[in-house]
């Protein structure tokens, strides 16, 4: 008979894996070191409390350890470790800090936000911390849901962002515009007051699209070696981005099912004007994303795309998109960034006379505003718009 692990020997082994699998996954020397002298001290701190595993990862422990240690910043190596564990099956759940519950409609609107909108557990953090902090508002001003005013929710936005930047600010706005477009759309709200939140003008301060030119694109593909493994998959990415337009996020979400390769289409289910897109897919993007499931991509039962050179498998982040495709650019000797495939691609569909709308659903805008920001890239329509010149 096999005697059981005792729990520090089970947390000195879970330590010993995760230190494990944060070398394999490419973490700096530095921050491994550093987790390994906090989970040291962290499986001490159990030894001594002599608790059964189910409680070992908590945020009371947790909060228990750091008042002990006063080692502030241990909840990052502490939770990771919860978190890699959690995902190999050895704890019910990692260690999450405990969430003020808000009254029913609230939670039902954060129910369908994160199953709709496939967010992040950041982003849905995000979400319910303003949605509390105007919860509380109404709850301070006496102030039903039902008969709110777009003055008081003005009032609650100008409070609320007093201290934050211009893009934080921004970010609040568009959580609590879809919350109040949801509530219309449910019948709580009588008046849609979404399209009234806006922020303050800024003047001055816009910027034009950047994109790449001609002689630059060349230079990028005639660049691309394809020879690697990680070479084949950056490249499908930057076709993804220069011949249709998808954002990084949209590509490190794709899945093998997206792709119909007989039709030369792909399906993108949710864009961020919530609108599903089927595109064409040229001969070059086909080839590309053929080249490296073929001959890239690591056999996996992940049915994403894009996945990780390591194990174990998974879908690659948005970030990894941008920084291979930057770091593609930078081997070309371009000093650009990926967003500028997609900037380029607008550029060509506003050279091409494709109609202002038709752009506006190409690109997944959610407004034609966010649109008319690329009359910026093309001299020669801006003119036209802008001055009815056609001599140019």
């Amino acid at each position: 008979m096999v005697k059981a692990l005792s729990v520090a020997e089970r947390l000195e082994k879970a330590v010993s894996d995760y230190l494990l699998w944060m070398i394999s996954n490419g973490y700096a020397d530095s921050t491994s070191m550093r987790y390994q002298q906090i989970l040291t001290y962290f499986s001490r701190f159990i030894t001594q409390l002599a608790i059964p595993w189910d409680a070992v990862f908590t945020f009371d422990t947790l909060k228990g350890f750091q008042k002990e240690s006063g080692l502030i910043r241990a909840s990052h190596a502490v939770r990771g470790l919860s978190r890699y564990l959690f995902k190999q099956n050895k704890i019910k759940r990692p260690i999450e800090k405990p969430v003020q519950p808000l009254p029913e409609v609230f939670e039902e609107y954060i129910d369908y936000y994160t199953r709709v909108k496939d967010i992040s557990r950041l982003q849905m953090l995000r979400a319910r911390r303003t949605l509390t902090a105007f919860g509380d508002y109404l709850d301070k001003n006496s102030i039903m849901l039902k008969t709110v005013r777009i003055e008081q929710i003005d009032a609650f936005l100008a409070a609320h962002n007093r201290n934050y930047v211009k893009g934080t600010s921004g970010t609040h706005r568009s959580i609590l515009r879809g919350f109040l477009a949801w509530l219309h759309q449910n019948r709580i709200l009588k008046r849609n007051f979404a399209p009234l939140i806006i922020g303050a003008p800024v003047f001055a301060q816009s910027i034009p699209p950047k994109f790449l030119r001609p002689d630059e694109i060349r230079c990028l593909f005639e660049s691309l070696t394809g020879t690697t493994p990680l070479e084949l998959r950056t490249t499908a990415m930057i076709c993804l981005g220069f011949y249709i337009g998808l954002r990084p996020k949209e590509i490190s979400r794709i899945r093998l099912n997206d792709i119909k390769f007989k039709k030369q289409e792909i399906c993108i289910p949710d864009r961020k004007n919530t609108n599903p897109a089927r595109l064409p897919l040229p001969d070059r993007c086909i080839k590309a994303v053929a080249a490296y499931i073929m001959g890239g991509r690591p056999a996996t039962d992940n049915r994403s795309l894009f996945i990780t050179d390591r194990v174990p498998y998974r879908q690659i982040l948005p970030v990894t998109v941008s920084k291979d495709i930057a770091g593609a650019m930078k081997k070309a000797g371009l000093s650009s960034a990926a967003y500028w495939l997609r900037h380029t691609y607008a550029q060509n569909l506003l050279e091409a006379d494709i109609p202002f709308f038709e752009i506006k659903e190409m690109m997944g805008h959610d407004s034609i505003q966010t649109t008319r920001r690329y009359l910026h890239v093309h001299t020669k329509l801006m003119r036209k718009v802008f001055f009815d010149d056609d001599a140019f």
